[in-house]
């Protein structure tokens, strides 16, 4: 009997021990704060989705519920948009003109509103966005951030407000044709509309009569030659 009472504190310690020890295993796991996981992100559990920074926690599996094609375009738009909301956000700080400037600023509020949406649909579909514009878009940033005054202005209506949202428009209306999701149809046609807006923009302004016009002198120079 006596035996046995020395015997059973340290049982208990034991006991207690290895119930720490447990604890202390499972709760490191769960911690806000945890660097483990098999993430798209190399071995780190990614945050949260956020627009403009990719869906790297959704990793794209084999029963995705878009097809190829569809997971494509989704990716293309994602990286479209987000260099929409870059390069408007450095007009809307670097534009000359107030009009240039209102017409950034509305760039901005829509794309960035879409970009969400987008990043919100692309997790439930478990398809995987890209973290950024892609390379040959953060040139064309970085070669517009080189302009300023009038040269920036225009470049800006000529390549982000005319060439970029009419190629941006051609896309879209192919995807509303073909794409089967009803979600992401549906996002398509929502914004396809906004893309439209800004290019009827982008055609009323100075900038834009002025690149016209440089453009129709350069090609009656090259036949007068």
């Amino acid at each position: 009997m006596k035996t046995t009472l020395r015997t059973l504190p340290l049982l208990i310690a034991i006991a207690l021990g290895s119930g720490w020890s447990v604890a202390q295993t499972s709760g490191s796991s769960g911690t806000p704060g945890s660097t483990t996981g098999s993430s798209a992100t190399g071995g780190r559990t990614a945050p949260a989705a956020q627009a403009g920074t990719g869906t790297r926690n959704a990793e794209t599996r084999k029963d995705d519920q878009l097809a190829h094609a569809h997971r494509k375009f989704t990716q293309d738009a994602a990286e479209g948009g987000m260099f929409e909301v870059q390069v408007a956000q450095l007009a809307a700080s670097k534009a000359t003109d107030p009009a240039v400037k209102d017409f950034a600023n509305k760039l901005v509020q829509d794309h960035q509103q879409a970009n969400n949406e987008l990043v919100q649909l692309a997790n439930t579909k478990h398809v995987e966005l890209p973290a950024a514009p892609s390379r040959g878009q953060r040139h064309a940033v970085e070669k517009l951030g080189k302009m300023s005054g009038a040269e920036f202005d225009s470049n800006f209506v000529k390549e982000v407000g005319l060439k970029d949202h009419e190629k941006d428009i051609k896309a879209f209306e192919k995807a509303a044709e073909k794409v089967k999701d009803p979600d992401l149809k549906a996002w398509v046609q929502k914004t396809l509309p906004h893309l439209r807006e800004h290019y009827a923009l982008a055609q009323k302004l100075p900038e834009s009569a002025k690149s016209n016009a440089a453009a129709m002198g350069n090609r009656g120079a090259k036949t007068g030659g």
